[in-house]
């Protein structure tokens, strides 16, 4: 009788479990559908046959689904494999070097002791609190003085390294147990040793989560590489794709084709290191 009792409110309680999780459910899938739907919209138009881009109702699936608009994207956007390269160049150069500048930084300020080590942090740290577009005209006439203009390092060198890569791979770095450092140490591992065959590997979630947000930032940016990149030849994806907007007329066919293009590497790259980015969201939500 006894069993019995335990196993009814048992299967209460599950019954009960299960019609919570019912509106929890459905809250995801109506996020996930509406964070989806503007993807979605886009490789559709890019499908759609331009006269049909401005039907109104507009169809949801496409019915005369066609590659029109990619083939004449290729024929009318002569400088679209400059764009893409030159997004290729800028976006993983900037990486690379927000990765290992970011890391190493963080590395010092988690685990090195120095004088004014914590002033020095706080100040770099109060440098995030200045809006980006300030330093805007001060970076142009540098990048102009140095003869820059038009040039890919004028875009790739003020993004080498941030604050905020500095504080998400010290606040990472903070929480691997100094123990593991000590005991390179006794085995001969050098300074440069320690960082790379400890600090380096333990730290891979954190650097996905750095790589991934660095890359979808600088694979979109358009108002710095808009002002210093002025000719059609060496202009990057968002900027050349955004240019093929007339002043009289806009093709949303031929710009959607350039965009759904132009978003492939960075849905591919996120896929790539999906996995070290939600490791990292992960550790850091469980080590606060």
């Amino acid at each position: 009788m006894a069993a019995e009792l335990v196993n009814v409110k048992g299967r209460s309680k599950a019954v009960s479990n299960i019609w919570w999780k019912v509106p929890l459910w459905l809250a995801l899938i109506i996020t996930t559908i509406i964070s989806l739907f503007p993807m979605y919209w886009l490789f559709v138009t890019a499908l759609t046959p331009t006269k049909d881009t401005i039907k109104i109702p507009p169809d949801i699936i496409p019915v005369n689904a066609s590659l029109e608009n990619f083939n004449r994207l290729f024929s009318q956007a002569k400088y679209y494999s400059n764009w893409a390269i030159n997004s290729f160049v800028i976006t993983l150069t900037i990486t690379v070097f927000h990765v290992a500048f970011d890391t190493l930084s963080g590395y010092a300020f988690a685990k090195k002791k120095f004088f004014g080590r914590n002033v020095l942090f706080w100040l770099v740290l109060s440098t995030l609190m200045i809006p980006p577009h300030v330093t805007l005209t001060p970076l142009y006439f540098v990048v102009q003085n140095f003869g820059l203009r038009d040039n890919l390092l004028a875009v790739i060198m003020p993004g080498t390294a941030s604050v905020f890569g500095i504080f998400l791979m010290r606040q990472f770095i903070q929480t691997l147990p100094t123990e593991l450092e000590e005991a390179g140490r006794i085995d001969g591992c050098s300074e440069w040793g320690v960082f790379w065959r400890i600090i380096a590997p333990l730290s891979k979630p954190a650097i996905g989560a750095l790589a991934i947000f660095t890359f979808v930032r600088y694979w979109n940016d358009y108002l710095w590489p808009s002002m210093v990149l002025i000719k059609a030849p060496s202009q990057t994806l968002p900027v050349g794709v955004a240019s093929l907007q007339t002043e009289f007329a806009t093709d949303y066919g031929l710009i959607f084709s350039g965009a759904s293009l132009a978003a492939l590497p960075m849905i591919i790259f996120f896929l790539l290191f999906q996995r070290y980015f939600l490791e990292g969201v992960r550790m850091g939500a469980i080590k606060g």
